[in-house]
């Protein structure tokens, strides 16, 4: 294998979610050593009186009390900083574990429209914004052609979250379990930004905040979620599969400028 072959198959392996090199023997990192009592053990009497210890059982958490966990922690946070930090202490979520950074928000919080995508890619689980990768870049492009920017002030500002604040491992969608558990965190961001209009970019926000999906089938149809004017999107990087969604991205566009107008 010559060095470009092997960077290439380097950068696939990444891509994919690994971190770390492995050695040839396998590690039970679940393994326990099990430590002997230091001390000689008293003795209270026969032997035949010792009764085992009870043991506690271990109840797992199911999905519903994590759910239960973060609507009352989200319940409350009255500012966007609380919120993040709540939700960066936030356990009950397996992704967090496999993840490098949260991913929060980017932009003004003042904006008057809100950007939600699906879950952060590679680029910006290492960077800790939504939509730095490719399709970051072309979102960024799309809205500055209709003269919105995450940079901007005022009414040109863009505000943009995520519904899952980690990277599912592999680029996985996240699970029907972890959008719920997470909800009301993106419920209460809703709630505390308050933007005029709410754009779910693909499947993933649109089935987290409208309970539908078939985006080709939704998109450019105004609804409501959270009591906000809601247009649903394109995300940008089905859009760098299929450079024909262009045409009904710039539609899109139109109609929310023409919204903002109003």
């Amino acid at each position: 294998m010559d060095s470009f072959a092997a960077l290439t198959a380097l950068d696939w392996h990444i891509e994919l979610g690994a971190d770390e090199a492995i050695g040839d023997t396998p590690i039970n990192r679940y393994e326990q050593a099990v430590k002997p009592a230091k001390g000689p053990i008293p003795k209270t009497g026969p032997t035949s009186n010792i009764k085992p210890i009870d043991v506690m059982p271990v109840i797992p958490q199911v999905e519903e009390a994590a759910e239960d966990i973060a609507r009352i922690l989200a319940s409350r946070c009255n500012d966007l900083e609380t919120l993040r930090n709540t939700i960066a202490t936030f356990e009950q979520c397996s992704l967090k574990k496999g993840a490098r950074n949260l991913v929060f928000s980017d932009g003004n919080p003042a904006a008057r429209i809100m950007i939600i995508g699906e879950a952060p890619g590679r680029d910006e689980d290492q960077i800790g914004k939504p939509f730095v990768g490719r399709a970051g870049q072309l979102l960024d492009k799309m809205f500055a052609a209709i003269d919105l920017d995450r940079k901007a002030e005022g009414d040109a500002a863009l505000y943009i979250t995520n519904v899952m604040p980690w990277r599912p491992p592999q680029n996985r969608d996240p699970s029907d379990e972890e959008i719920a558990m997470m909800l009301p965190f993106l419920e209460r961001h809703i709630a505390i930004a308050n933007p005029d209009i709410i754009v779910p970019m693909g499947n993933i926000a649109c089935k987290a905040i409208l309970g539908k999906t078939g985006i080709t089938r939704i998109r450019g149809h105004w609804t409501e979620a959270f009591g906000k004017p809601t247009l649903p999107m394109f995300h940008p990087a089905g859009v760098l599969r299929d450079p024909l969604k262009k045409r009904d991205c710039w539609a899109d566009l139109l109609a929310l400028k023409a919204r903002l107008n109003t």
